[in-house]
């Protein structure tokens, strides 16, 4: 029986499930960055809807990574305090 860390080295080998992953894990990070500075902000996911004139859904959403856009979260960061940026990626050889 393969464990599951097996599985994901040689799931990683495939190109497409590699791109996927790695745009999963992004955004993943993204999400957890944002929690972790509302938290740190002492706010609660009510107090950014308000602020971001969003629900207090939408911005659970985007603390777990489900189903949200970008403009959702721009709202978000900038309710917290947040500038969201984008960087030019390093081509890997």
């Amino acid at each position: 029986m393969k464990t599951l860390k097996s599985h994901l080295k040689e799931s990683l080998k495939d190109r497409d499930f590699r791109k996927y992953f790695d745009e999963e894990k992004e955004l993943i990070q993204v999400s957890l960055q944002l929690h972790k500075a509302r938290e740190n902000a002492g706010l609660s996911q009510k107090e950014i809807a308000e602020t971001a004139h969003i629900t207090q859904q939408q911005v659970s959403k985007v603390e777990n990574a489900t189903n949200c856009n970008i403009l959702t979260y721009l709202k978000v960061s900038h309710a917290i305090g947040m500038k969201f940026g984008v960087s030019r990626q390093r081509k890997v050889a």
